[in-house]
């Protein structure tokens, strides 16, 4: 009885498992498109390469599209789906991926986010960080990014990317409003590094797809932002597109002091949020989003933070690219719509227009 019993067991590995399972399901041809760019484009995936693919029960359909890439190129990969590996949210990033991130030149992580689970994905990100990989970000990414967002030509977007990057890297202050009533000032410190995330993904600097976004870490930001856009992290799913109830935050000296929407939920979960530690509510992040492909905001903030304007980000400030000395366990985006931005004195947007 016992050697039958033996027998039924699955000596295949979780990573076994879910390879097998990507590579037998189908999936909706109109994601080939998107999933040939991240794999072709923007992570130039090269034979002889190895991938760690990293997916949950509800990106699966993305992830298969992605699979078949793979496999049309005949790279090695393994593949993960978190729900085998422990419960969500996850609270601790887990080691068998770890273990096999580290013996990888690239790794790409299509998932949905769920509620305190930012910890686990900055315990990953500090292994591709290390090891320098070409990471793929794909947090929260959906069939309609996948069709829009990841079919935009990347290079395009990155040459328009580095056009602005050279004109802000060496700036002083950028001002920004909007006629929704943004109107921000912020200075910039010149010991912080800008970053180019264009969709062109490199060891330097892991990316999230779509791509399309210059940013640094600001020296200090004050005035008033008007998210009519959408927010960040697990409130994003929450609450979606803010046209209709937008939330009107004010910051001052790089520190949110007030928030306010007709929508009381999203005014208290975002207080919350930004008010987890001592620099939830400071501002890590400034950034102008670059992809001048989406023509307007989804209510997804993967492809809404790169979205031609200006977005800014309370919490962590990726100080291992910027040179920021200061931490944060949080990191929530913000973004509005139809900005004017001056660089300096020089006018680089127009109602959400680049006109350099």
């Amino acid at each position: 009885m016992a050697n039958s019993l033996d027998q039924t067991v699955d000596a295949r590995s979780p990573s076994q498992r879910e390879r097998e399972a990507l590579e037998d399901l189908p999936f909706d041809p109109e994601l080939a498109p998107g999933a040939r760019n991240a794999v072709e484009v923007c992570l130039a995936i090269q034979p002889g390469e190895k991938v760690t693919l990293i997916t949950d029960q509800a990106t699966q359909e993305i992830a298969a599209s992605l699979v078949r890439e793979l496999k049309r190129m005949g790279v090695s990969y393994r593949a993960w789906r978190l729900e085998d590996l422990a419960p969500r949210p996850l609270m601790e990033f887990p080691r068998e991926i770890a273990d096999d991130l580290r013996t990888s030149q690239v790794s790409i992580f299509a998932v949905q986010a769920q509620a305190n689970e930012l910890p686990s994905r900055m315990q990953m990100t500090d292994v591709v960080n290390r090891y320098k990989i070409r990471h793929a970000h794909m947090v929260n990414i959906n069939r309609q990014i996948m069709l829009e967002g990841m079919r935009a030509d990347f290079r395009k977007v990155d040459r328009i990317s580095t056009r602005v990057l050279e004109l802000v890297e060496h700036a002083a202050e950028i001002r920004a409003k909007t006629p929704a009533g943004t109107d921000l000032v912020t200075r910039l410190n010149p010991r912080y590094r800008w970053l180019k995330t264009s969709g062109l993904i490199s060891p330097e600097k892991w990316g999230n797809l779509p791509g399309g976004e210059v940013f640094t870490t600001p020296e200090e930001v004050n005035g008033t932002f008007v998210i009519d856009g959408v927010v960040g992290d697990w409130l994003c799913a929450k609450f979606g597109e803010l046209r209709q109830a937008p939330l009107s935050i004010r910051v001052r000296e790089n520190r949110v002091t007030e928030a306010h929407s007709s929508n009381r939920e999203l005014e208290n979960d975002f207080w919350s949020y930004t008010h987890t530690d001592e620099n939830s509510d400071r501002v890590g992040e400034f950034a102008i989003g670059t992809n001048i492909e989406l023509k307007d905001v989804i209510g997804q903030i993967l492809q809404d933070e790169k979205y031609p304007g200006v977005h800014i980000a309370f919490g962590n400030p990726y100080g291992m690219h910027t040179g920021a000395d200061w931490y944060s366990s949080t990191h929530i985006d913000v973004v509005g719509r139809k900005f004017d931005i001056w660089v300096d004195d020089r006018q680089i947007m127009r109602a959400g227009q680049f006109v350099i």
